[in-house]
């Protein structure tokens, strides 16, 4: 995995590429100007295309079983946890979408870092990273935080939409030395992109 941080090539072509396959995917998931939930999945999807492009789709592994919500996808047979957040603060990186306070809880309770995990910061116009975080840092960091200074519970009495990492254990993640990142200037290129084209095109097809 290293190489996908360290080779040059790659390197700039992802600094190139990714903001503009991000827009298309915002623009792919919008509907009357907002971007819709589903642009996480889209997101993941062009990660998941990286990762097959540089290693070879014999070597990543996209079937995962529904029984494992936290992987999103095997590269040379190690679990990867991929995800996307937007701002210039680090924060809202989910660590699983819960139902109620009891669950939350008893995730809280029994969580400890599997999965190595890849993060992307999407800061339009202006800057952010492609994060590469292994289970080692995460299980460093999580033991010298604690738990409760690690993940945030959703607040009692609202509709709970997930537990979360902390704003103070996203940054100590992302800060280590051994953590590796790819900064990446997120500037929207107009494009003439309609989500409808290519659906319209297969129609047309005898």
């Amino acid at each position: 995995m290293k190489t996908l941080f360290t080779d040059d090539k790659i390197v700039s072509k992802i600094q190139n590429k990714l903001p503009k396959l991000f827009y298309m995917a915002e623009l792919e998931s919008s509907r009357a100007g907002r971007v819709g939930m589903e642009v996480g999945s889209l997101r993941e999807r062009i990660l998941v295309a990286l990762l097959i492009y540089k290693f070879g789709d014999k070597n990543v592994k996209t079937d995962i079983p529904i029984t494992e919500p936290e992987i999103d996808v095997l590269v040379f047979n190690n679990p990867i946890s991929i995800k996307t957040i937007t701002g210039k603060n680090l924060s809202g990186v989910k660590l699983v979408w819960t139902v109620d306070a009891d669950s939350a809880l008893s995730f809280r309770e029994n969580y400890k870092p599997k999965y190595d995990m890849m993060l992307a910061q999407i800061n339009w116009n202006n800057g952010g990273f492609l994060y590469y975080i292994t289970k080692e840092i995460q299980l460093d960091v999580f033991k010298s935080l604690g738990k409760n200074e690690y993940i945030k519970l959703p607040k009692a009495g609202t509709n709970p939409r997930g537990v979360e990492l902390t704003a103070k254990g996203l940054k100590a993640l992302t800060q280590q030395k051994s953590t590796l990142k790819i900064p990446i200037e997120w500037i929207k290129e107009i494009i003439n992109y309609n989500a409808f084209d290519r659906w319209v095109e297969l129609w047309q097809q005898d």
